[in-house]
């Protein structure tokens, strides 16, 4: 289902190198307030613009996002309400590209969504002017990489960098390697003779460089392969970079279009699902922490247990409980539960998605609360 709005913000944030998730539901079945179709982007601050589903779906859907941007690895995510099997008791059960989620809050229903990360470009810093670095920013940009040409002065670095490629030929090469090494980059390569190599990593530790990070330096720089040419040359050593960036040990650039740090998480201890620790998320402070809730359903469910555990100590009046009958939750009888009254009778919800639910299968007889 197309978005021209979204599909223009889209634009924008992969124009600002921003890293970004396309969630896509691929299959929606009732009831369920999702349809197949709906697209949302979520960004690396947590933040969601379009429609996935109510308040419990986001909540996945923002988790396995970032996780997903994390990865650099599309993600199908299955969000199914509980069953008689209830997934072998798990909540989450993983598979190659997918995982499915028990979700105790969806209506009924179930949503497939498809998460797939827009990641910004890894960058690749070519310090020189010679035929070699030439090569390798002609090739780069081929393989789906930023190079990034210095020429002249020092490289300007920044987190999330793949490589460094110092093919300067005796140009400025000790302050670039320096800066790559202290800086940890993933790859620091310098097109080098061995002899020459190991002369210019003697002046680096004179220099004050630490054993610890010129061990990482490879030189010659790339992928044995007798390689002559300075194509040759260059296609050998972008091939150790991409070994490099597909090895594990570099995780892509999470960056967005604002300075916010990506969200946390926690457990709703009712339900069981991960949910955003957040000023918006329904929350109460228990024995000195802060405890977390996908819905004000659940909430009231922990503060009625609460309140039951401190029956046994001061005996207050007993909590009254109510089952939902939109997902089957029970959820406590206070003022403000959500509730409708339906046929000279209070129902209770675990939510308000329940409580819509609710009023638009019973449009004629509901008076809303």
């Amino acid at each position: 289902m197309r978005d021209d709005a979204l599909a223009r913000r889209a634009e924008e944030l992969a124009a600002q190198g921003a890293a970004f998730v396309t969630a896509t539901v691929v299959r929606a079945a009732r009831p369920t307030s999702a349809r197949a179709g709906n697209v949302a982007l979520v960004l690396s601050d947590g933040s969601i613009d379009g429609f996935v589903g109510g308040v419990c779906a986001e909540h996945s859907v923002r988790l396995y996002a970032l996780k997903a941007m994390k990865s650099g690895e599309p993600l199908l995510v299955r969000i199914l309400p509980p069953t008689g099997d209830d997934l072998g008791g798990s909540h989450e059960v993983k598979e190659d590209g997918a995982v499915t989620l028990l979700n105790t809050c969806v209506s009924g229903g179930a949503i497939e969504v498809f998460l797939e990360p827009v990641l910004p470009s890894p960058r690749v810093h070519v310090v020189g002017a010679t035929p070699i670095a030439a090569a390798l920013e002609r090739s780069g940009p081929e393989l789906g990489l930023d190079i990034i040409a210095v020429h002249n002065g020092s490289p300007t670095l920044r987190d999330g960098d793949l490589a460094m490629v110092v093919a300067a030929h005796g140009k400025g090469e000790l302050d670039a390697l320096r800066a790559g090494l202290e800086a940890e980059l993933p790859y620091v390569g310098l097109v080098a003779s061995p002899r020459r190599g190991a002369s210019l990593v003697e002046e680096l530790r004179e220099d004050g460089v630490s054993d610890q990070h010129l061990e990482r330096l490879e030189c010659p720089a790339g992928l044995a392969i007798d390689a002559r040419t300075p194509p040759e040359i260059a296609l050998s050593i972008l091939a150790r970079v991409i070994q490099t960036r597909r090895g594990g040990d570099y995780s892509p650039p999470v960056t967005g279009p604002t300075s916010e740090a990506p969200p946390a998480f926690a457990v709703d201890p009712i339900c069981g699902m991960t949910v955003t620790a957040s000023a918006q998320t329904p929350h109460v402070e228990h024995d000195g922490e802060t405890v977390y809730f996908c819905c004000d359903g659940c909430k009231q469910t922990f503060l009625a247990d609460s309140a039951g555990e401190s029956v046994q100590q001061a005996a207050p009046a007993a909590v009254e409980m109510a089952v939902d009958p939109i997902c089957g939750m029970t959820v406590a009888v206070l003022p403000d539960t959500p509730h409708v009254q339906y046929e000279d009778e209070t129902v209770y919800f675990c939510c308000d998605g329940c409580k819509k639910k609710f009023q638009r299968e019973h449009a004629d007889a509901v008076a809303a609360s």
